[in-house]
């Protein structure tokens, strides 16, 4: 699909996510016979269920055909990220605090990686905190946060 139509969707998402306390993550469409649209939705304070999926999923849907956004069929799927993709949005980090986390960055022009529980998080860095010291990083140097699940 083209970036005009990711675009559009996106737009799309957000105005339907403006009345509500989530926030877009991302959108992928996946190609075949009919279009599969994923949009991954998130919360700063918590989750989002399946029930909220649902109406965010309906709200979506309507709009996408009033828009005519896809001349046939196609399906659509709202989900959290889940546990296994890497954070990329800001707004992530603070309810992830206390949680294992890997992270990947660059620090004077290195590729870098350490793993540790996310400590902190403020405006500009997060701080991860390993068994023998803590360590900040700038989050314009971050290339992947990945939270660690934790079965206990």
């Amino acid at each position: 699909m083209s970036n005009k139509v990711t675009n559009k969707l996106k737009e799309i998402a957000e105005s339907v996510l403006s009345t509500t306390d989530f926030f877009l993550v991302d959108i992928e469409i996946k190609g075949g016979d009919i279009p599969e649209v994923w949009v991954s939705v998130d919360g700063e304070d918590r989750g989002v269920n399946m029930d909220e999926c649902a109406e965010i999923s309906n709200e979506m849907s309507f709009l996408l055909e009033a828009h005519d956004i896809f001349s046939d069929k196609y399906r659509i799927n709202v989900s959290s990220p889940g546990l296994d993709r890497p954070l990329v949005d800001k707004r992530q980090y603070p309810k992830n605090k206390g949680r294992k986390a890997r992270v990947a960055f660059t620090d004077e022009g290195e590729d870098r990686e350490v793993q540790g529980i996310l400590q902190d998080v403020f405006e500009d860095e997060i701080v991860i905190e390993m068994e023998e010291e803590s360590k900040s990083i700038a989050f314009d140097k971050l290339v992947e946060t990945t939270i660690i699940p934790s079965f206990k």
